[in-house]
């Protein structure tokens, strides 16, 4: 599943994800392996729910580890500008789409909307008051940007 293309991260979600990473291969791990363990102790392993329950977790849990290995190989670090005049990566960005609602989004490789995306990048570079066009899978749809927080 590695991929070449770099993982646009700043310093603290880098962090997040080595955090995330390290609680995986330690504790998380560790309880896997006994909650396998416990499970043997059920009886005949082909009839035995827990213990297929327990093996399964555990190929989900070793599929998250290789993912964020992964991404953690590719990670590019970007400096935020820190000025708020461009949206960026890290920044939080409000719009207000063509019927006049308001969404609040962040662009973000960890938690909130990949720079990556169509949002993502339709918002890159961007400054407040400029209008974008999101083609987006659904359909385009046009918003313009209200603020930038970073």
């Amino acid at each position: 599943m590695a991929t070449e293309k770099p993982e646009r991260l700043t310093q603290a979600e880098k962090t997040q994800l080595e955090a995330e990473l390290a609680e995986l291969e330690g504790p998380r791990r560790a309880a896997m392996v006994e909650a396998i363990a416990t499970a043997r102790g059920f009886g005949d392993l082909s009839e035995n729910f827990e213990y297929h329950a327990a093996k399964n977790e555990q190929g989900l849990l070793e599929r998250r580890i290789t993912m964020l290995r992964d991404r953690l190989s590719r990670v590019e670090l970007v400096e935020k500008a820190g000025d708020g005049d461009l949206v960026e990566v890290g920044s939080q960005v409000e719009l207000e789409d063509e019927q006049g609602e308001r969404l609040q989004v962040r662009i973000s490789g960890v938690e909130g909307v990949s720079p990556d995306s169509p949002v993502g990048r339709a918002l890159l570079g961007k400054k407040a008051g400029d209008e974008v066009e999101v083609d987006a899978p659904s359909g385009a749809w046009h918003a313009r940007i209200l603020s930038i927080d970073t």
